[in-house]
């Protein structure tokens, strides 16, 4: 899986709000600004209203570089034709999400190293690691794992690791010479007044590792 992208965008529509403005508009700046992998999150919305904000985000999703995944939900992800899921450690099992979606990409959150020996034992194609780093997106959510526990999970899994929370430009070069494949950004992104400048600047910090 080395073809993945080194970047992962995690949408978040209350931190667009500080920035650019609507959650399309940030999306589509961001792909703008380079990035390739776009994880549509925002979980506290309703089906309906999760539904309807895919679809606004979905124009700006068709270019054939980019791939989408949506959080949770096989039946999102199936009504607006996304590349795959990205599920809680206790979702939706990845067997299942294959028998569901076509040939789908499958990530899986996950927060120790159980966690994430369970996921690739199950078939994900990656995962995320949380929270390297304390997070304006989930203050206080913990334990924090930093550089070294990154550096002990991906030493043992064989399937890329994102380092997720609290990454900036300048931790994510740390991050991958800690063994992570690539770095997960939500608010770093998404609340930036600038979104396309501020998805350059991730992809400056973790080209230097190709």
């Amino acid at each position: 899986m080395s073809d993945l992208p080194r970047l992962h965008v995690i949408t978040h529509r209350h931190h667009a709000r500080r920035g650019l403005g609507s959650l399309p508009d940030v999306v589509g700046a961001v792909i703008e600004g380079g990035a390739r992998l776009i994880q549509f999150r925002d979980k506290d919305l309703g089906a309906d209203d999760r539904l309807e904000m895919g679809r606004q985000l979905e124009p700006h999703l068709v270019d054939d570089e980019v791939e989408w995944l949506i959080n949770d939900r096989a039946d999102l992800a199936q009504l607006l034709d996304a590349d795959g899921l990205h599920c809680p450690s206790d979702g939706l099992p990845v067997a299942e999400v294959h028998r569901l979606i076509d040939d789908p990409w499958v990530g899986v959150s996950t927060h120790d190293l159980e966690e994430a020996r369970d996921a690739q034992a199950s078939g994900a194609d990656f995962v995320t690691l949380s929270p390297i780093f304390e997070t304006d997106a989930k203050p206080g959510y913990g334990p924090l794992l930093g550089l070294d526990r990154l550096d002990e999970v991906t030493d043992r899994l064989e399937i890329p690791v994102y380092a997720l929370a609290g990454i900036t430009p300048d931790r994510a070069a740390d991050c991958l010479e800690a063994g992570a494949h690539g770095v997960a950004v939500m608010s770093g992104i998404m609340g930036a007044e600038r979104p396309e400048e501020a998805t350059e600047q991730y992809l400056e910090a973790t080209a230097a590792s190709d």
